[in-house]
């Protein structure tokens, strides 16, 4: 059996749906893990793969062929962090904090008929005070069994959970503790 690791975000923008049983074919990046992958997991798990699949930069020479004989989704905590967004990250370069309250000034550059916007804006939209970044809690991972990878099942929802209520845009917690998938591992029986 052949244990290969599929990053999340490689396989929820393109990659084909499969279920166990499936047979499959993996183009293969590496053999052994990225120091990240090791930090996610922990060293002992992470000794347990045995390949790493990419499908967006090149095409590999290095492939694992064989029928899916288990498929894990890897799950683990991340701290969401906001603070209070300055200029230069996401805001216009010369804007002046706001006043609190108030909203931040949006960079408007009439394209044509539309409005252009920058900052990774778009029009129709209102640019939020709050900058968030997502920091991985380490010692966190988990392998939790699933039967497919990009099959929209009720079980594929549930390993990514937002803690309970609603949170006021306007004044959002500072940190808070998310469960999200950071990838799958499948094992493929490959005789």
């Amino acid at each position: 059996m052949t244990r290969v690791w599929l990053t999340t975000w490689e396989w929820e923008c393109c990659g084909d749906s499969f279920v166990v049983g499936d047979d499959i074919e993996f183009g293969i990046s590496a053999r052994v893990p990225e120091p990240f992958v090791t930090e996610l997991l922990g060293p002992e798990l992470a000794k347990t793969i045995d390949a790493f699949e990419s499908h967006h930069e090149e095409e590999f020479a290095d492939r694992v062929r064989g029928r899916v004989v288990g498929i894990h989704a890897v799950v683990h905590d991340v701290e969401e962090r906001r603070s209070l967004r300055r200029p230069g990250h996401g805001a216009p370069p010369d804007a002046a904090v706001p006043a609190e309250g108030e909203e931040w000034p949006m960079n408007r550059v009439g394209l044509g008929l539309g409005l252009g916007l920058g900052e990774g804006v778009f029009a129709g939209s209102r640019p939020s005070r709050y900058v968030t970044t997502i920091v991985d809690v380490p010692g966190t991972a988990e392998l939790q069994p699933r039967t497919a990878v990009r099959v929209p099942t009720d079980e594929d929802d549930s390993d990514t959970a937002r803690p309970e209520g609603d949170v006021d845009a306007d004044d959002p917690p500072a940190v808070r503790l998310i469960r999200a998938r950071a990838g799958w591992i499948v094992d493929v029986d490959e005789g």
